[in-house]
């Protein structure tokens, strides 16, 4: 990682959605699926599975933010996903869903709480924002397989029913932020 680069830790819900959202995005270098918090060592999507294992399904998030800012990446992530619902993101159901911004420093922290106070403000949703708002611990890659799903498996029944409905969401609120190879 250059100078020029930071990390966002983000979650929500699934991270094939989350990184099919981020992905598309203008500035943001790379998406890595994996699992964040604190617990054992190197993890299993299928201990990470069980709910019991201490971590998230997350994306690492490594962007530009003379292109796009910490701030911005919040709101895509506000608006592409229910952050009003407690470990869970439509059918995909346990704490390993839970919607998180993992902080790595004090102005990561302070933005995250202003913009989760602003939704509240806005009334975007009718229910207010449960997301959690934790200190990063650790993350951990997920399994070679979970890497670029949406676009590995365009004809899944999840793709189709969960993620695409996401990504529309992408395009609808944040077309001039969608990177050239990404336009429709």
């Amino acid at each position: 990682m250059n100078k020029n680069e930071e990390t966002a830790t983000l979650a929500g819900g699934c991270f094939w959605c989350t990184e099919a959202v981020f992905q598309r995005l203008k500035g943001v270098l790379s998406v890595t699926s994996g699992y964040s918090g604190d617990g054992k060592i190197n993890p299993t999507y299928d201990e990470v599975s069980t709910g019991k294992s201490g971590y998230i399904e997350s994306v690492q998030i490594e962007f530009d933010p003379e292109i796009i800012s910490f701030s911005q990446i919040l709101d895509v992530f506000w608006n592409t996903h229910d952050p009003t619902t407690v470990d869970r993101q439509g059918n995909d159901v346990g704490p390993q869903y839970k919607s998180a911004i993992f902080y790595r420093n004090r102005k990561q922290k302070d933005a995250a709480e202003k913009s989760k106070k602003e939704l509240g403000k806005e009334g975007v949703y009718k229910n207010p924002a449960v997301t959690k708002i934790l200190p990063f611990a650790k993350f951990y890659p997920a399994e070679k397989y979970h890497v670029r799903f949406y676009e590995n498996n365009p004809s899944s029944m999840y793709c189709n029913l969960v993620i695409t409905p996401k990504v529309d969401k992408l395009y609808g609120n944040f077309g001039d932020k969608i990177k050239k190879e990404y336009l429709r």
